[in-house]
């Protein structure tokens, strides 16, 4: 019986033994932390840390979209961004009533301030005994002021048939059909001599192109040109104006005989020929 005993204490302790070695030779797993967040893939980024998305022309394209195509200017104090530039009418100036096709025109439409406008007016002292002629007329906001607010004559000249159109609405809408008079031409082949006051909004190169067209201005005659001068020749007065918007606006003014330095005059042309 001792025997017997004495063998099944041995085995007993002997498979005690065997289980403790197998249970301490395999690993203690590392007790896992509440704070500790799995790894992410290197090449992706926690939304947090993505950088922000770029933006794209799209909604701008979208925010010109809905821009409306004309300006009502029975107050002539609308503002002037209401009036947006169709990028797609440059590429073919066809009128769709007329299917006159006329050459594309040298710079963009944009609209001048009202703000601008109504001192462009005041700085060439217009009254109603003068004829203003507005080169690159757009939409006819220059001429149709002229009118309603001097009594005087006005004529516009465009070459794209679209904003003739735009301004003959806006001379009816106004009701100054008895004084403006809107005209689809070139302005590099007109007779300026009739007018007294000639308005601008042009590039600085298509201002010294009109030179031999202005010098020929009645003496007493008034130049009124927005943000851009007319190198080589001398103005009268320059003057910096900030609209209610805070952006800037420089006015040009010359009086005929123009004070012209033919050989600044000439660099000029060379210099936009080039």
């Amino acid at each position: 019986m001792c025997r017997i005993t004495k063998s099944v204490f041995l085995l007993t302790w002997v498979t005690a033994l065997a289980v403790t070695i197998a249970s301490c030779s395999q690993p203690q797993p590392e007790p896992r932390r509440v704070t500790d967040v799995p790894d992410q893939p290197a090449e992706e980024l926690a939304p947090q840390d993505l950088p922000p998305a770029e933006s794209t022309d799209e909604a701008g394209d979208a925010d010109m979209a809905a821009a409306p195509d004309s300006l009502d200017l029975t107050a002539p104090a609308n503002d002037p961004d209401a009036v947006m530039v169709d990028p797609d009418e440059l590429d073919s100036m066809e009128d769709d009533e007329s299917g006159e096709i006329t050459r594309t025109p040298d710079v963009h439409f944009v609209p001048t301030p009202q703000e601008v406008v109504d001192r462009m007016l005041e700085l060439a002292q217009v009254t109603k005994d003068d004829v203003v002629y507005d080169l690159g007329c757009g939409d006819g906001r220059i001429v149709v002021t002229a009118a309603k607010k001097f009594g005087c004559k006005a004529i516009g000249f465009d070459i794209d048939p679209k904003r003739v159109k735009e301004s003959q609405e806006n001379v009816s809408k106004n009701e100054v059909e008895a004084l403006v008079t809107i005209q689809n031409a070139d302005i590099f082949e007109l007779d300026l001599t009739p007018a007294s006051v000639v308005t601008l909004y042009l590039l600085p190169q298509l201002n010294v192109r009109l030179i031999p067209q202005l010098k020929e201005l009645k003496p007493g005659s008034r130049i009124v040109s927005h943000d851009f001068d007319m190198r080589g020749v001398e103005p009268d007065a320059v003057e910096n104006l900030t609209c209610e918007n805070g952006i800037s606006h420089t006015i040009y003014f010359w009086t005929t005989p123009l004070k012209i330095d033919q050989a600044k005059v000439d660099e000029s042309n060379e210099l936009f020929l080039e």
